[in-house]
Parts: structure tokens; C-alpha cells; sequence
């Protein structure tokens, strides 16, 4: 699957990023299976836990849209690393955004890793645990 602009619009959004905090600069961007694009950057707080971070952004704004199917998510951060969502937005998109959601870990060459929510997250806890 290409996704050019899914990358750049990672990149974009990473440049809204407001990280005075830590310079950590993260930008993500969420596409529906219809090909909609919703972007998301980490905003930080001196409380660190009232932090939002890029992908969690990205996906509350499709949610707030009326989108529930998705297909791929870009993240894109300024590391040698590939840029790996934390544990909360992992939690967050395999449960808002399903197992086979795809995720593009992109590192600072723009060299994209790409898994699997189920392979990211193998044991999450969804809303079939709750039955």
C-alpha cells in the first residue's frame, strides 16, 4: 500500500506539535478506509500526565468527525528509532481503531516500519473482555 501522503501529513502535523517540556515533536495522521485523513500533534503540559499525545489526538478528531473505520496510522518523530506509540495510544488504537489497523512507525530518514495494532498490542484489552 503507498502511503506518500499519509507520511507527509504526519510531518505536517508534526510541525504544530507544542512541546516546550520535552522537544519531543510528534505529528500523526489517522486515514479512514475511504481515504479521509485526520492529523494529530502531542501537546504537553507541565503535569505531564495532562499531556495529549499525537496519535490520541488524531484519532479523538475522526471520532469527533463520525468516523469509526480506519485503515492506517503514520507516526512521525525526529529519532534515529522508529517512532513507536506509547502504551496509552496503543491501548487507544487497538481499541477505537481495530487489531488490523496498520501502524507506519516512521524514524527521522522517514523510513517507515509498519505493523499491525494486533502485532503492536497482542493482548489488549477491549470491550470483549468486559462480557
Amino acid at each position: 500500500m503507498e502511503y506518500r501522503k499519509l507520511i507527509k501529513s504526519a510531518r505536517e502535523a508534526q510541525k504544530k506539535s507544542f512541546s516546550p517540556f520535552s522537544n519531543f515533536k510528534v505529528g500523526a495522521a489517522l486515514m479512514t478506509k475511504e481515504g479521509k485523513i485526520f492529523t494529530g500533534t502531542n501537546i504537553e503540559c507541565a503535569s505531564y500526565s495532562l499531556t495529549m499525545c499525537a496519535e490520541r489526538n488524531a484519532v479523538f478528531q475522526a471520532y469527533f468527525a463520525g468516523e469509526r473505520e480506519f485503515k492506517a496510522i503514520a507516526v512521525a518523530c525526529d529519532t534515529e528509532e522508529h517512532c513507536s506509540p506509547c502504551g496509552a495510544c496503543r491501548q487507544a488504537l487497538a481499541e477505537l481503531c481495530g487489531e488490523d489497523l496498520e501502524v507506519i512507525m516512521l524514524n527521522i530518514n522517514d523510513e517507515p516500519k509498519i505493523m499491525t495494532m494486533k502485532e503492536l498490542l497482542p493482548m489488549a484489552f477491549t470491550k470483549e473482555a468486559l462480557k
